[in-house]
């Protein structure tokens, strides 16, 4: 079953727009990766500060192949002054789908 992961990200006030800039640049590294289905960037209406990806991955080893890419490692070194804490990470297992 899919793997579905939402990632709460939250930006150093005045930092949003860096911030911004380095996911829209992982999203584009993102897409051409196997087993990929879905990697939404959604921004907060209530707390523009506030970043949420949500991701989707066909199995569990498509999850893991995203967590070792060479990209993956390069933005957690871009962003981590850029962020106001850790990010927030839930993990989910798909149950049943229509």
């Amino acid at each position: 079953m899919a793997i579905t992961v939402i990632a709460k990200l939250k930006a150093k006030a005045g930092s949003e727009a860096q911030l911004e800039a380095a996911f829209r640049k992982m999203i584009g590294h993102v897409r051409g990766e196997p087993g990929t289905l879905s990697y939404v960037l959604h921004r907060s209406t209530q707390d523009p500060t506030t970043f949420v990806f949500y991701e989707t991955y066909q199995d569990q080893a498509a999850f893991e192949f995203h967590g070792k890419t060479p990209h993956m490692k390069e933005m957690g070194g871009m962003i981590g002054g850029l962020l106001d804490g850790r990010p927030q990470i839930e993990i989910l297992t798909e149950l049943d789908r229509k």
